[in-house]
């Protein structure tokens, strides 16, 4: 995420200025002829590549993450029971095949070989749905969907506690600076829209720095559906692992991830580009971080929520 922490707590003057931002970075990208030619020719194989991963791994007209992408060969994917977050994140509802990442504001993410899928889940029109947020959302869905509201809580950066449970009630969240407050100025309100509008709230004042104390520390071998790779900072990113699967015969666990990124963007199933045969799948080495299309985690970055 390239706000600060601090910043994204003033998103909305920001705005424009990062409008302007993104407008120089698109003209300094486009290069000379030679450059050009040269990413042509990366992307072209990149495509050949694909075809052949396709093959072996993606059904296209899979619509959910389990029916549109198939283990690699010799791997069996993990139990998820019903009910668990591992079933709900493998039972995610993904756009048509070779659908396009869309910013908040509408305009397609313009970096290829970045993600293999985009999960359809609405992030709305403002810039709030990066990184963490779409970690949190994912989690927070999770527990809605079960009703067990009680347990959808984040805090924000200044540590302020936000609890859905109060929300629903018809509580609010009052900014002072930097301090936030309950104020009951509002009716007891359960729906899936007072929800999301809860989370905007969370998106705004939650970031990487703030989830990744909530976390637990978790040792790769040990990864699952549902942990999450973070690094907290100005800036910092997560990825959450949404499917994993093993090879029974050398006990090798591989993984796949999901993303979001910034500007506020659509959430997105990551390629695999050092492994495109196996991608979207990841494997982690003894003794290495994780290298993803636009993050880089260290050794000891895995996190799980509490209770998953």
């Amino acid at each position: 995420m390239s706000f600060t922490e601090t910043d994204k707590w003033r998103k909305s003057a920001l705005l424009g200025l990062l409008v302007l931002s993104l407008g120089a970075s698109a003209c300094e990208s486009a290069g000379s002829p030679e450059m050009a030619a040269k990413k042509a020719a990366e992307e072209a194989g990149k495509q050949g590549a694909a075809a052949a991963r396709n093959a072996a791994i993606v059904l296209p007209e899979g619509a959910t993450l389990q029916e549109r992408f198939k283990v690699p060969k010799g791997y069996e994917r993990t139990e998820a029971k019903p009910g668990s977050f591992a079933a709900f994140l493998r039972g995610l509802e993904l756009k048509p095949d070779g659908s396009v990442v869309h910013l908040f504001d509408g305009r397609e993410k313009n970096k290829p070989g970045v993600y293999e899928a985009v999960v359809d889940i609405p992030i709305g029109s403002r810039d709030l749905h990066q990184c963490a947020d779409a970690v949190m959302l994912l989690r927070a869905q999770y527990l809605f969907d079960r009703k067990q509201y009680g347990e959808i809580h984040f805090n924000f950066v200044n540590g302020f506690k936000a609890e859905y449970s109060k929300w629903m009630n018809g509580y609010r969240i009052k900014m002072n600076g930097n301090q936030a407050s309950w104020v009951k100025n509002a009716g007891a309100d359960n729906s899936q829209e007072g929800f999301r509008k809860f989370m905007d709230v969370v998106f705004a004042y939650a970031g990487t720095l703030s989830l990744e104390k909530e976390l637990i520390p978790v040792k790769k071998s040990d990864v699952k559906p549902g942990d999450v790779f973070i690094v907290g900072g100005s800036p910092g990113h997560a990825v959450i692992v949404v499917d994993t699967a093993v090879n029974k015969a050398t006990g090798d666990t591989v993984f796949m991830l999901a993303q979001s990124y910034t500007p506020a963007q659509e959430t997105q199933i990551l390629a695999n580009p050092a492994d495109p045969a196996q991608s979207p799948w990841y494997t982690l080495k003894e003794g290495g971080g994780l290298k993803t299309p636009e993050w880089e985690f260290g050794e000891n970055s895995l996190r799980r929520f509490q209770g998953n």
